[in-house]
């Protein structure tokens, strides 16, 4: 059978094409080699958060009391259980991307699939023709020579949403996303939790101001915080993790039930036939031009695999730039520079756009303005007054940069992420009239700020 398009995986990327292509007409097939949603519906983004859920009611539960509610007994995680809902979750979102294929008339092709030639695509032995193939198949997480993955001691994000049972020592490698939100999880259930960190700040992509309110919050929680270390070896002794690390007080040995391995990822593709097509691959990604197409004509690639941000987001913004391209439209190029980021820990933390030390390497004339929570009338009456907002203007007050720390602030990124691309002024934020009481009003309060003209501060 011939389709317009063959997507090969059928994450955010994969399963966005597949669709935006239907409904442009085109005759579409997805591939999968397992659930349909890939790994973020699956085995990452959704998953962890049902987890952080739990963990988020488990802790307003144990502080009832702060809330005037007394509870009879003692709270406790049922850790089984928790699991199970966040299985359920995810095999429910799955099922409606099973839906939206139906929906739209993809055809599901299940199996491994490779590019047999240009035009061509096996998938377990059967092959495929298509005017056009996209690559979507995503990324795994990558495992280093020093910390031998085994599944069971030394684990990786996936291991670490369907452990057996709730370990009372974690030891978390890296401290980006993943890290910092397992972290955040094990240790909101009562597992003695420590966060070894190779760079000088944990969070290395944010803002320096956001890194040291959440190292102050993952202290809070009695979470253990190593910055500036290095990981040398992890070795697994008598059910017991054994870290040799070497930081600022020399090097040391740290013992954990468990080890999470939280060190980045790396792009699924092995095996997938780009080397007998000649795609052209640097450094663990495929290399493509402005519409994601690669070396070969009518081979595209998108997601994790390219050069760009790994995140869902940005996989289906590439998806849709991809399919429209492909169809002959004059799509708008996806805007890099104005990616929003979110990390779900608590206090979460959201950005968008340059930091305060990325403007000042790059010699960029800006102002600053910042509204802390404790200001807050929303965020005292909720009591989740820690963090703040901090919004970074250019000369010409143009917002640039947005980095927040605090409750439900991953809900509030759409106002800077869309003030940002359209080169809003702080004065234009500071005179549009945010709703009260609400943790969003605090936008408009830091930019009041930056302009000088702070009302409650």
């Amino acid at each position: 059978m011939k389709y317009d398009i063959i997507v090969i995986g059928s994450g955010p990327g994969g399963y966005v094409a597949a669709i935006r292509a239907s409904q442009l007409g085109k005759k579409v097939a997805i591939v999968e080699k397992a659930d349909l949603g890939g790994v973020c519906l699956n085995w990452g983004c959704i998953p962890t958060k049902a987890l952080l859920k739990s963990a988020q009611v488990y802790t307003y539960c144990k502080n009832a009391a702060h809330y005037g509610v007394e509870l009879e007994g003692e709270v406790k995680p049922d850790f089984e259980k928790i699991v199970a809902r966040s299985r359920t979750v995810a095999e429910t979102m799955s099922k409606g991307v099973a839906f939206l294929m139906k929906k739209n008339n993809i055809d599901v092709l299940s199996g491994f699939g490779r590019i047999a030639e240009a035009g061509k695509v096996d998938v377990d032995g059967t092959i495929y023709e298509a005017r056009n193939i996209i690559l979507a198949t995503g990324a795994r997480p990558r495992e280093m020579p020093f910390m031998p993955v085994d599944s069971q001691h030394v684990i990786t994000s996936k291991e670490a949403l369907t452990l057996p049972k709730l370990p009372e020592t974690m030891i978390v490698v890296g401290s980006g996303a993943i890290g910092s939100e397992f972290a955040t999880l094990y240790a909101s259930l009562g597992t003695k939790v420590t966060i070894v960190e190779y760079m000088p700040q944990i969070m290395p992509l944010e803002d320096e101001e956001v890194a040291k309110a959440m190292e102050r919050a993952f202290r809070k929680m009695r979470v253990a915080v190593m910055t500036a270390t290095t990981v040398k070896q992890v070795t697994v002794e008598d059910d017991q993790c054994k870290v040799e690390i070497e930081g600022k007080k020399g090097a040391e040995t740290l013992t954990a039930e468990v080890v999470l391995s939280a060190v980045g990822i790396k792009s699924n593709i092995e095996g997938i036939g780009l080397e007998q097509v000649g795609i052209v691959v640097e450094r663990d990604k495929i290399q493509v031009d402005e519409h994601y197409q690669t070396a070969v004509e009518g081979i595209y690639a998108i997601g994790d695999i390219i050069p760009t941000p790994a995140l869902a987001h940005v996989a289906s913004a590439e998806a849709i730039h991809c399919v429209e391209h492909i169809c002959g439209l004059n799509p708008d190029a996806v805007d890099y520079s104005t990616i929003p980021s979110c990390i779900f820990t608590s206090p979460e933390v959201a950005s968008v756009g340059m930091t305060e030390q990325q403007a000042q390497q790059q010699g960029i004339e800006y102002k600053v303005g910042r509204f802390p929570f404790t200001a807050s009338g929303k965020a005292t009456a909720a009591g989740d007054r820690d963090g703040f907002v901090k919004l970074i203007f250019d000369a010409e007050e143009r917002l640039i940069g947005a980095h927040m720390v605090g409750a439900t602030v991953t809900e509030m990124l759409g106002e800077p992420t869309l003030a940002k691309r359209l080169g809003v002024t702080a004065h234009a934020i500071a005179k549009t009239i945010h709703s009260h009481p609400t943790m969003h009003e605090a936008l408009m309060e830091a930019s009041e700020a930056a302009l000088g003209a702070a009302i409650h501060l």
